[in-house]
Order: C-alpha cells, then sequence, then structure tokens
C-alpha cells in the first residue's frame, strides 16, 4: 500500500495505536490518536472531553491536512468530518478476553506508583468489555459492523491476534481496490 491517509480502528486494547505508530513509521509520515483530541489533558488523565467541534477543528488545524498520515481510534459518530479525508480504513478485531487481559495489563502498568482514581479503570473497563455487547449503546463491534456496510472506502480487517510486524506488513502488501 501506498502511503495515504489511514484510520486504524477497533475496540480499545485491540492495538490500534501500536498498530499506527509502526505504520506511519514505516511510511515516515506523522502519527495522532484520536484519544488525544478527544480528552483534555488532565492529571489524572481521561476525566474531560473536549467538545466535539473543538476535536474537530484541533484536528483541521494540525493533522487533516497533510497529504499522508494515520489516525488511530475510533471516531465514528463525533468525527465523521475528518473521517470524511481518510483513503482508507484498517478495522482491528480481537478475542474479546484476550483483549480485556491486554487492557487489564496496561490500565495496571499505567496505576502503578499512582494513587487510585475512584474507580475509574473499573469504569473503563466496564466500558471496554460492553464492545462485544450488540446492545451496548456506546462504541461496539455492531455499530463498527453497521458502518462499514456503508463505507464505499478500502476497509482491510485484521485479526490482532498476530504480531504488530505482521499486521504492518499486511498493510504494506495490500492493494486496495478503489470504488469510482
Amino acid at each position: 500500500m501506498e502511503q495515504c491517509r489511514l484510520n486504524i480502528f477497533g475496540a480499545s486494547g485491540s492495538g490500534t495505536t501500536t498498530l499506527a505508530r509502526a505504520v506511519a513509521n514505516a511510511w515516515s509520515v506523522p502519527h495522532a490518536d484520536s484519544d488525544d483530541y478527544f480528552w483534555v489533558p488532565t492529571d489524572p488523565p481521561y476525566s474531560q472531553q473536549r467538545a466535539p467541534a473543538a476535536r474537530s477543528a484541533l484536528m483541521h488545524e494540525i493533522f487533516v491536512p497533510r497529504s499522508a498520515w494515520v489516525l488511530s481510534g475510533s471516531m465514528q459518530g463525533w468525527g465523521n468530518d475528518v473521517l470524511a479525508h481518510c483513503d482508507a480504513f484498517v478495522f482491528l478485531t480481537l478475542d474479546p478476553g484476550v483483549r480485556l487481559r491486554r487492557l487489564a495489563e496496561r490500565e495496571q502498568l499505567r496505576q502503578s506508583g499512582q494513587a487510585p482514581h475512584s474507580g475509574a479503570v473499573e469504569q473503563f473497563m466496564l466500558w471496554a468489555a460492553g464492545y462485544d455487547d450488540p446492545e451496548f449503546a456506546g462504541r461496539s463491534r455492531a455499530h463498527h459492523e453497521s458502518w462499514l456496510k456503508n463505507e464505499a472506502r478500502p476497509v482491510l480487517r485484521l485479526d490482532s491476534a498476530h504480531s504488530t510486524a505482521q499486521m504492518c506488513q499486511a498493510i504494506m502488501d495490500w492493494e486496495p481496490v478503489r470504488t469510482p
């Protein structure tokens, strides 16, 4: 695949950020994570959301105008104006048990040496577990699949049980078919 504006998305803990960084490095293009625009930098982190219009404006100011980039994270529902600039998408999936184990390990590392944040980790883990529940009102696989049914741009689906290097190579080898 040639350099383009690529969005790599999936459930939290599926490896979107790690893979997006690897692809951006391979292409020598910028990487951005949707969380960096969604959340206001706070201590503790991830406690104050930016308004949707502010997220979009910030992305359009410093990221979107570039000719090629890799964006990690799910933005369906709040960043459609940014997603309109994407040339292609990579959808990562992962067994829910493996994904939740990865998230628990990541959160444990993030929290080591810090004071507990009043149940924030537990709330996050409950939210993340909802992804695979078709009835879940938040970000979910059902929502992603529904969005993809109407997406005309190329989409590569990858199982993130594979290594980052293997998935990065799959993207490099991908020859997306563009629809008129």
